[in-house]
């Protein structure tokens, strides 16, 4: 292994070695890095939906609907709650896919009164195809990382994810 590469995180903690030496900075080096990635990572992810009209909590819509399995439809607060929306947030992602024509809205067998939201062909069709270059692009942003590496990376953070899940 060679030297290790410098970063805008390490200026940071330079600048606060200098001005606080007795400060021990290795959680916020790490905190930060995992801010930082989460940033640019994120903008590659969304470029994927960008290039079929898609914003992110939109993608997370259809996405739902499409891992419930067939029928491929959901109760619009059981939507919510799984991507943790408001009933509001809810309703106006649904009118703007239903608009693009990827979702309807139908009539609940069970009950008159209540609505499901259901998958179109033209929102299954899509979502098989921006689902397949959304792991394909996750795959390659993790493709600096070795087998092992990766595998380290998701029992740490999920180690770091039930603790602060568990607050």
């Amino acid at each position: 292994m060679g030297a290790k590469k410098v970063d805008a995180v390490d200026l940071i903690e330079t600048q606060w070695h200098r001005e606080r030496p007795d400060l021990d900075l290795e959680a916020m080096a790490i905190i930060g890095r995992l801010g930082r990635l989460s940033l640019v990572a994120g903008r590659q992810i969304e470029s994927v939906f960008a290039a079929h009209g898609l914003q992110r909590g939109e993608f997370d819509v259809i996405a739902a609907l499409r891992r419930s399995g067939e029928p491929y439809e959901l109760n619009p607060s059981v939507l919510a709650d799984t991507l943790m929306l408001s009933r509001a947030g809810m309703t106006g992602r649904l009118d703007r896919l239903e608009q693009a024509g990827l979702v309807r809205r139908i009539a609940d067998a069970g009950d008159r009164r209540a609505v499901r939201v259901a998958l179109t062909d033209r929102g299954l069709q899509l979502i098989d195809l921006v689902i397949t270059e959304h792991v394909e692009n996750e795959t390659r942003i993790l493709s600096v990382l070795s087998a092992k590496d990766r595998k380290d990376l998701d029992r740490i953070t999920r180690l770091l994810l039930a603790d602060l899940e568990g607050e």
